[in-house]
């Protein structure tokens, strides 16, 4: 299969290595871009731990001050390898997503041994915050970092998507379904959708992608990479 990645740059380049490794060809073409925030050595007296719900969040926290001793509670495994190679000591990975994030953190911490600081994007919700502080925890937001949406479809994904020469595109969050979607109307070629597979990291993501008629959607059975790898080998053996 020809495999359209949509992540933004760092992360899609790991990916298509994965989707190689399996046979498959890559084409990478961001309709996401990340903006990290500059700023001051961040602030973390009276921080018990980290809270990171993505990759990006660990590498702009990382980028913000170099103290790697306080445990750092990563929604996945993606978000955990990212804490490993920017040298964390204490890593706790939920295998999730936000919710079960907010499920195990009171197994790792109590809410007097300090506050959570999130390492979040511009466009976080606050429902993690909203969720631990159910179970007594005091939740510090910091907004670290920015993902800007594309407004054209990349040219590196126009093109074959114009003569019809991809099988299948991994989509990994419902903003990026949602501005995959746009730039795809905006280019006019929705159409060739009809002769694609997509598969997608949840159900969120998928319901992104409409009103697009793609051949086929399929949801990962856990919102991880290896459960999306397995997505796209659910697709290749449907022809």
């Amino acid at each position: 299969m020809r495999i359209l990645i949509t992540r933004p740059k760092e992360d899609a380049a790991r990916f298509a290595e994965l989707v190689r490794a399996r046979g498959h060809d890559a084409v990478c073409a961001a309709v996401l871009s990340v903006h990290f925030y500059d700023g001051p050595e961040l602030t973390l007296k009276g921080v018990g731990a980290v809270l990171a719900t993505s990759a990006n969040g660990v590498r702009a926290f990382a980028r913000r001050t170099d103290h790697r001793e306080l445990p750092i509670f990563t929604v996945g495994p993606q978000t955990a390898d990212a804490a490993r190679k920017a040298g964390f000591e204490r890593i706790e990975n939920a295998d999730g997503d936000a919710a079960t994030l907010a499920e195990v953190v009171p197994a790792w911490i109590k809410p007097e041994d300090g506050v959570l600081l999130h390492a979040a994007s511009a466009e976080n919700d606050g429902r993690l915050k909203e969720l631990l502080a159910e179970e007594g925890f005091t939740v510090v937001i910091e907004a670290l970092y920015d993902v800007i949406p594309a407004h054209k479809l990349p040219e590196a994904a126009r093109e074959p998507l114009a003569r019809g020469t991809l099988d299948a595109v991994a989509v990994f969050s419902a903003r990026s379904a949602q501005t995959l979607r746009d730039c795809i109307i905006r280019a006019r070629l929705a159409s060739a959708c009809a002769h694609m597979g997509a598969a997608c990291m949840s159900q969120s993501t998928a319901e992104g992608l409409a009103p697009l008629a793609f051949r086929r959607i399929a949801v990962a059975a856990r919102p991880n990479q290896d459960a999306l790898l397995d997505c796209l080998e659910a697709l290749s053996s449907l022809g």
